[in-house]
């Protein structure tokens, strides 16, 4: 599609927001439209869009990552998507989705056996310790070995 929307980004040469930081306080959703903008930019780089992470906000709200991307594309502004997530999908109050997002930014992979493994080799080149770091640790640490990278280059 290559359509360069307001606040695009070039995650081949920047990295998407950190999952961290929140609009309506959904966690995730700042680096969902990061993604889903450059997806659309065809500036994804080695990001992906609707993956296992994006699906964890989709899941909880009920939306299609195609419905979400449909709306992106219109060219809305953050604020604008999080009140279409706000409207669309299952119901959720404020204080649902300040507690589902409190509960995944101190979510640690290492304490699900069936992501343990997967956890560790991650990990692992990044020199931090998949016993004690959350998946949003592991994520920024991604993301700043990225941004390392980009000014070895």
């Amino acid at each position: 599609m290559n359509t360069t929307l307001p606040n695009s980004k070039n995650l081949t040469q920047e990295t998407p927001r950190s999952p961290r930081q929140r609009i309506h306080d959904y966690v995730i959703l700042s680096r969902t439209l990061d993604k889903c903008r450059s997806f659309i930019a065809g500036t994804l780089g080695e990001y992906h869009f609707d993956c296992p992470l994006d699906n964890m906000l989709f899941g909880f709200k009920e939306v299609r990552g195609a419905d979400f991307k449909a709306q992106v594309e219109t060219g809305v502004s953050d604020e604008e998507v999080a009140a279409w997530l706000d409207k669309n999908g299952l119901s959720k109050t404020p204080q649902e989705v300040r507690e589902w997002s409190d509960r995944l930014e101190n979510y640690r992979p290492f304490e699900d056996p069936s992501k343990r493994e997967w956890f560790e080799q991650e990990c692992a080149p990044l020199g931090i310790d998949p016993k004690t770091s959350t998946l949003f640790d592991y994520l920024d640490a991604d993301d700043a070995a990225f941004t390392k990278s980009l000014g070895s280059k």
